[in-house]
C-alpha cells in the first residue's frame, strides 16, 4: 500500500483569510463556532448541534490529522489572516486515488456569514487540491435547497453538473443534491 502524505499548507492565504491544517488548540475555537452556527449550519449537517463539546471537537481534530497522514483527506481550518479567529471550516475529503478527485465541503460560522469567507478560502483550498494533492477534479455537492452552499460552489469557480437525485442524507431523509465541478485551468 502507498501512502502519499501531502505535507501541511503554509501558504494558503489572501491577506483576509487563511487555511491551515488542524491544530489540538482548535478545539475549543471549533467548538464554540460549531455552537454558534447550529441554526444555519445544523440544517445541512448532523453534526452541527447545541451540545458540540471541545471533547468532540478534540475527536474530529484526531480524526483529521489521522486521514491527512494517510492520505485520505486534507480537513483545512479558515482563520482570519490577521487574528488567527476560527471562521470555518474547508475540507478536500471522500479522494477517490484511482481518478484524481475529491469533494470539497465547507462551512463557516454564523457570525461571518455573507462576507466572502467561502468563496475566498474555496479558492486557496482549490490551489491546494490541484498543486499539492494532484487532483484532476474537485466535486462540490450540496443540497438541493441549500441555496447558500449552491451559490458559493458557483463563486469558487465550479460548474453546475446537475441535480442528483437522493444524493444526500440530511436527518435520515434521502435528498436530492446538485452536483458542481472544478478543474485545473486549461484542462
Amino acid at each position: 500500500m502507498t501512502i502519499d502524505t501531502v505535507p501541511y499548507p503554509h501558504d494558503l492565504a489572501d491577506g483576509v483569510v487563511r487555511l491551515r491544517a488542524y491544530r489540538d488548540n482548535d478545539a475549543e475555537g471549533l467548538a464554540d463556532a460549531v455552537r454558534e452556527s447550529v441554526a444555519s449550519a445544523g440544517a445541512w449537517l448532523a453534526w452541527a448541534r447545541p451540545d458540540y463539546d471541545i471533547a468532540t471537537a478534540q475527536d474530529w481534530i484526531r480524526l483529521c490529522k489521522q486521514a491527512w497522514l494517510l492520505g485520505d483527506g486534507f480537513e483545512m481550518v479558515i482563520v482570519d489572516a490577521q487574528t488567527d479567529r476560527f471562521l470555518g471550516g474547508m475540507g478536500i475529503n471522500q479522494r477517490n486515488r484511482e481518478h484524481r478527485f475529491a469533494n470539497l465541503g465547507y462551512w463557516v460560522r454564523e457570525s461571518e456569514h455573507r462576507r466572502g469567507m467561502v468563496s475566498r478560502a474555496g479558492k486557496l483550498a482549490l490551489r491546494f487540491a490541484f498543486e499539492m494533492v494532484g487532483l484532476s477534479r474537485v466535486e462540490i455537492v450540496a443540497a438541493h435547497d441549500n441555496l447558500p452552499s449552491r451559490k458559493a460552489a458557483e463563486r469558487i469557480g465550479g460548474t453546475y453538473e446537475g441535480m442528483l437525485r437522493n444524493r444526500l442524507v440530511i436527518n435520515a431523509k434521502p435528498t436530492d443534491a446538485a452536483m458542481y465541478s472544478v478543474v485545473p485551468a486549461g484542462d
